[in-house]
């Protein structure tokens, strides 16, 4: 379901009001800011704090037929007054235990349909219940559940199937649009054939040989950008990102597709999404290479290494490894 945004009523201002400089107190000046604490030396340049890592399964229960999302999330709240940090000073603090608190409510009143609108839900409450947060932010990582499959789909049984992650990342300044960037990690695939790397630089640093045939093997990384939110499909949009990677790695399940490096293959994914998903404005892919070579038998005695020649043996190479990445967005559209 697209993410449409609540209008929320702003609560009453948390305690006090805080401001830059410093305040009067007893005839004594009192620094609010790091800036005013150190004399113009020093500035809080950043400053934040959240609840890491609130794990959360919610189950939606349709009769006897049961589905299930499992969450960890991540909050993070900004706020304008640097006094706890400086003054150790806490009435503008919202306790990070409120934090957890307040993501299993919102989760308990609203149900989680996708991480990008649960943390959008999240961001926009912490915005308009305290005034002295200046920006929020939420991290949602999905763990992979699928439905078992017992000859029809079990009404309340699942599998745990880490084929990828899911992940988003919403952030909203008081005053500014939500900004919400979408992920998908550990997507681990190989093939063993369709693959070269030939034509490349040739100079007294290299060693490496033309590989016309080559086992191409990789973990994807991928994130991306929306700048619709209101008309976003999270879950198809996320889907399609997997797919296209999919079906420019491997190709058609008969005969494959070629693929000349790992650049072009990052790229054509790439392109596919931003032609299917009009929503992202951007995606970057990073690809790392992991190596599987060839073992050199040549040394060996024909009659030991003779045998069947549909046995082809590699050495799997963790490290050091190739990284490859892009980030391919639309262009802006001329106003002729």
């Amino acid at each position: 379901m697209p993410w449409t945004s609540a209008n929320r009523i702003y609560a009453k201002p948390s305690n006090s009001s805080s401001g830059e400089g410093s305040i009067g107190t007893n005839n004594a000046r009192v620094a609010l800011t790091a800036a005013a604490d150190s004399g113009g030396r020093f500035e809080l340049s950043d400053h934040g704090y959240g609840k890491d890592s609130v794990k959360l399964l919610h189950v939606h229960r349709d009769g006897n037929f049961h589905t299930i999302r499992e969450f960890e999330v991540s909050t993070e709240l900004k706020l304008t007054s640097e006094t706890a940090y400086v003054l150790g000073d806490n009435k503008e603090v919202v306790a990070t235990d409120s934090q957890k608190n307040t993501v299993y409510l919102l989760a308990k009143k609203h149900g989680v349909k996708t991480p990008e609108e649960f943390g959008a839900l999240v961001v926009n409450h912490f915005l308009y219940m305290y005034k002295q947060v200046v920006e929020a932010k939420c991290r949602v990582v999905e763990y992979p559940w699928e439905r078992l499959q017992a000859e029809t789909p079990h009404n309340h049984a699942f599998l745990f199937s880490p084929t990828a992650t899911r992940w988003a990342e919403i952030s909203q300044k008081r005053h500014e649009a939500v900004v919400v960037k979408s992920g998908l990690s550990g997507l681990r695939v190989l093939k063993t054939t369709q693959s070269a790397f030939v034509d490349f630089v040739q100079d007294e640093y290299t060693t490496l040989s033309d590989a016309a045939e080559r086992i191409f093997s990789t973990v994807v990384e991928a994130e991306w950008i929306y700048d619709n939110m209101r008309t976003a499909d999270f879950d198809n949009a996320w889907l399609t990102v997997k797919d296209a990677i999919l079906d420019k790695f491997a190709g058609p399940p008969d005969v494959g597709i070629y693929s000349p490096s790992v650049q072009h293959t990052l790229y054509q994914a790439e392109k596919c999404v931003l032609e299917k998903v009009a929503e992202i404005s951007w995606i970057k892919m990073t690809m790392p290479n992991k190596h599987y070579l060839n073992i050199d038998v040549s040394k060996f005695p024909a009659n030991i290494t003779k045998g069947d020649p549909r046995h082809h043996i590699y050495q799997p190479i963790d490290k050091p490894a190739g990284l490859i990445y892009a980030q391919l967005r639309r262009r802006p559209k001329s106003r002729l």
